[in-house]
């Protein structure tokens, strides 16, 4: 069995977003040469989220109303985690919510999703460096 790993980098400009980063992490792939296995992706800091769904910008939007409903930003002192300073406990909520990390099948070297599947990179505390985790695992 081989496995491949690498780091992609973000650095969002704004506070929230979802980017679609299905084109790295089949880079990736391709780089890795692994034609049967699996591929883990995850978001490696606590204010940030991997998912799987579909690319339109409706459900985006739609997502970004239902957390912000189920975790607002403001006011930021209803949060007890912000009195240590920072401003973003509803930053780890929405990470929560959203998810850690995605496991993909690979099959005859490609991402094997469902129809509509896309992977993307949801940032909840954005304006600094962040890292996804790609371990591509198989033969």
């Amino acid at each position: 069995m081989k496995s491949h790993r690498k780091e992609l980098w973000f650095n969002i400009p704004v506070r929230r977003a979802f980017v679609n980063i299905t084109a790295e992490v089949e880079k990736c792939l391709r780089e890795s040469k692994i034609q049967e296995g699996l591929v883990l992706v995850n978001a490696m800091h606590i204010s940030a989220s991997v998912f799987i769904n579909d690319d339109e910008a409706g459900l985006h939007h739609d997502f970004e109303r239902f957390l912000e409903r189920l975790a607002p930003h403001e006011p930021v002192a209803q949060y007890r985690h912000n009195d240590t300073g920072e401003d973003n406990a509803d930053a780890h909520i929405k990470r929560q919510i959203m998810g850690r990390e995605v496991v993909v099948a690979i099959t005859e070297g490609k991402l094997d999703f469902g129809p509509w599947e896309q992977i993307f990179y949801g940032e909840f505390d954005g304006g600094r460096r962040k890292r996804v985790l790609v371990k591509i695992i198989g033969e």
